[in-house]
């Protein structure tokens, strides 16, 4: 009986529902604490192993950190046992396998989703992954490496040869096209100039596929955009940017690209150093903060302000992106860590965001977030 009894006052822990750890992993997530966010995401489906959304979106932060394989398996187990109708998933298997270089699963995966929703929200993008992935030009790949290393390679000739030949040449056409998507970022940058040279703009719906694509560097898309803007182009461009398709105005890339100077690079450079001591950022905020300060320094070239205190700058510029993201960030901690005054990490954001509207497109995309959140 006592032992009966004692069972009896035992405190039963209270257990919580899926839907407070899912806030509480976005919350998370919100402050960029992926490992934070991962955990609690991981309870989700502990506790609710049923609910094929919360393994949904457990796979999702899991290909966000890189954990690449990890979040196939569950995209694979939520299609063919729990949802099919989620066909999302077969589109973001095939991204996933892309990133680990295993292009045929990448093909497959994107047919699979073709084939499943060919009216999706993602199709056209599939079709355009597809095009990238072709038997033809994987094939031809081999042929392309044995031609640039000839010297007289017409990939190092002059460019008004290149621009002449291109226009009734086939081979001209693959093998200008293989080096935009080439590993050689030297043999990428000039692709992208010569497709801005190609007579009557006949390079734009290149370029504009090429910023769409989710594999290339950042800083590549950056050139392509400033390429397109030389060419002429005006309005809305479409270009793949934290994590999603987004629209951009390119009244934001200036006409022509100045000279990259030492110390822009040192203000980066120690920006980036700081957010790594952090250990709290993924590869794409680096991207992110990268990106927004050259399209800051074209914006205002040749008329860019005197870097007097670098340490000054480039907190401001990890503030301007921890605005950007909403992350939770005060100016108070940052000058802790760069060694320079709150006022000063202030004045240089107030620049930053003057130049850029840093607010306004933080607000615009985190209405696009909720907006996709009801959806889904």
């Amino acid at each position: 009986m006592k032992k009966h009894k004692k069972a009896v006052n035992r405190v039963v822990p209270f257990l919580r529902q899926a839907a407070y750890y899912f806030d509480k992993g976005n919350a998370y997530y919100r402050q960029n604490k992926m490992d934070k966010a991962l955990l609690f995401f991981s309870k989700t489906v502990e506790v609710d192993p049923e609910n094929s959304l919360y393994h949904y979106n457990l796979a999702c932060i899991l290909s966000r950190m890189g954990y690449l394989e990890k979040a196939n398996v569950i995209f694979s187990r939520i299609v063919h046992q729990m949802d099919p109708s989620l066909t999302d998933c077969y589109f973001l298997m095939a991204v996933n396998f892309g990133l680990m270089d295993e292009l045929e699963k990448a093909r497959f995966y994107l047919n699979l989703y073709l084939q499943f929703a060919p009216d999706g929200e993602m199709a056209e993008d599939a079709e355009d992954l597809l095009f990238a992935l072709s038997e033809e030009e994987v094939e031809s790949m081999a042929e392309f490496e044995v031609a640039k290393e000839r010297p007289d390679n017409s990939l190092c000739a002059e460019e008004e040869e290149i621009i002449r030949s291109y226009g009734e040449n086939q081979a001209m056409h693959r093998l200008l096209w293989q080096s935009l998507y080439h590993e050689n970022t030297q043999l990428v940058e000039k692709a992208i100039r010569m497709y801005g040279l190609l007579r009557e703009g006949s390079g734009e719906l290149t370029l504009r596929e090429f910023v769409r694509n989710p594999w290339i560097k950042q800083r590549m898309r950056i050139q392509a955009l400033l390429e397109l803007k030389n060419m002429g182009l005006k309005g809305l461009v479409t270009v793949y940017m934290d994590g999603c398709l987004r629209d951009i105005d390119l009244y934001y890339y200036p006409l022509i690209a100045p000279r990259w100077l030492d110390q822009w690079q040192e203000v980066l450079d120690i920006t980036l150093e700081n957010m790594r001591r952090s250990n709290s950022y993924d590869e794409l905020f680096y991207e992110d903060v990268q990106a927004i300060w050259i399209d800051f320094i074209n914006n205002l070239y040749p008329r860019v302000p005197g870097i007097k205190k670098k340490e000054a700058w480039a907190a401001g510029l990890e503030y301007a992106l921890a605005r950007y993201h909403f992350l939770h960030l005060t100016q108070k901690k940052l000058a802790e860590q760069y060694g320079v005054s709150p006022s000063s990490i202030s004045t240089h954001y107030r620049e930053i965001n003057r130049i850029l509207n840093i607010e306004h497109r933080a607000y615009r995309n985190m209405l696009r977030y909720l907006t996709r959140r009801e959806q889904d």
